[in-house]
């Protein structure tokens, strides 16, 4: 296995790592259904006791044989995507076509975690520049953290409000350096009415937080070399059937579709038995960490047949709606992260600032409301010394679900679950 080497060291803590592998102990870092390990709470054992999901799930006319969507827009149109089962993977292979090794990357201090495992197994020197509250990036302090062997700035855009993409854009002209921008957070987003990710040389998103496929990652490359990168041999169909029926079955038990739900569990009896259980080795979305087995593997054929029956004119509408719908009911309740949505953003969830953040996940679990841990707490490999207002974030920001799914009757009831917990 890789090992994780960063420049600047990392902070050894009680937090069950091992900082010598890519594949550490289990990571109580996440964005997904794993962020009860932060509180301690079980979860339901069925996803579908869970009325707001993290992330947007799959429903039965999405798998049915139908007329493609005849426009996608970017990144799917852009002549460069390539697609990957994750994006951390997407990140490793950029870094590696990009010649990073032993080269310098200035990367925000407030991260997830698999994409720095991604750049530091393709031996890349990580420095961290400062993320302040409100997750801003101010542009002066990254400035002054250039030097000779600096060759990339890594810019998050966070939840999909976008960074200083346009003034970074032209300082890595004028400097001669790379922009990567993440957009893991930021699928469908806008700054000055230009889609984030069309800005720097290379862009990487993560699908399934923001649409409902089993799997996906996608790379834009603006700059260097397309013919360098194939597009992989996706995985074996069972890793997808058994995220797509889980994400069905929540679907269902939802909307009280109880034949469907139990053909559908027909069905997966029936896969079960076919084949061979998927094994531990295999790919599966939702997993903490880097790991460089699957490095190769693309995105699933379900992923691009669903991808391309979606409405993305609407789900971007929908999602501001549900943000603003909340905003207005929750921002005296709790401190927002952001006051307001500016336009063009694709909001991924609805931050707000609490208390014992881990006490309220459970809370919010306990009422049916996948509320998310943001990135708490901090990575081993992270800053020796967490800047201050970036702990402060880890500390206390919470995700709140404000996607596609949810109609006006969810964030209800999603509010009012925030009014008994906060």
């Amino acid at each position: 296995m890789l090992g994780i080497q960063s420049s600047i060291g990392h902070r050894m803590s009680s937090i069950p790592y091992r900082t010598s592998s890519i594949e550490p102990a289990k990571m109580e870092d996440t964005r997904s259904l794993d962020s009860a390990a932060n509180t301690g709470v079980q979860l339901p054992e069925r996803r579908n006791e869970l009325f707001a999901t993290a992330y947007p799930v799959l429903c039965p006319s999405m798998v049915w044989p139908r007329r493609k969507h005849p426009e996608l827009p970017f990144p799917f149109n852009h002549p460069s995507a390539r697609y990957f089962y994750f994006a951390r993977n997407a990140l490793y292979a950029l870094a590696r076509h990009w010649n990073l090794a032993g080269k310098e990357v200035l990367f925000p201090s407030y991260f997830h975690g698999v994409e720095l495992e991604a750049l530091l197994a393709a031996g890349v020197h990580v420095r961290f520049y400062p993320v302040r509250q409100g997750m801003r990036v101010n542009l002066d302090e990254v400035v002054s953290l250039i030097r000779d062997r600096t060759r990339v700035i890594y810019l998050i855009h966070y939840l999909g409000f976008p960074g200083p993409v346009r003034e970074l854009s032209e300082l890595c002209r004028h400097r001669n350096l790379l922009l990567i921008e993440d957009c893991a957070l930021a699928l469908l987003s806008r700054h000055e009415e230009r889609l984030l990710g069309s800005w720097g040389d290379a862009a990487i998103y993560c699908l399934y937080k923001s649409l409902p496929v089993p799997n996906g990652g996608a790379l834009v490359l603006r700059r260097g070399g397309l013919s360098a990168f194939r597009q992989h041999a996706p995985p074996p169909w069972r890793n997808s059937f058994s995220s797509a029926a889980r994400s069905l079955d929540s679907y269902l038990s939802n909307h009280r579709k109880n034949w469907q739900r139990k053909l559908l569990k027909m069905m997966r009896n029936a896969a079960k038995k076919t084949g061979r259980s998927v094994d531990a080795n295999s790919a599966q979305a939702g997993t903490n960490h880097f790991n460089p087995l699957h490095a190769e593997v693309g995105m699933s054929r379900l992923s691009h047949w669903v991808l391309a029956s979606q409405n993305f004119s609407a789900i971007v509408e929908k999602r501001r709606k549900n943000f603003s719908y909340m905003l207005e009911r929750l921002r005296g309740l709790a401190p927002p992260v952001f006051e307001g949505l500016p336009q063009g953003v694709c909001p991924l969830s609805y931050p707000l600032l609490v208390k014992d953040k881990p006490a309220v996940v459970e809370k919010f679990l306990a009422r049916g409301v996948e509320a998310v841990n943001m990135w708490f707490p901090n990575h081993p490999a992270g800053p020796k010394d967490p800047f201050p207002e970036t702990y402060e974030l880890r500390r206390t920001v919470l995700e709140l679900p404000c996607h596609q799914d949810l109609a006006l009757a969810d964030l209800d009831r999603v509010i009012a679950a925030a009014r008994e917990i906060l």
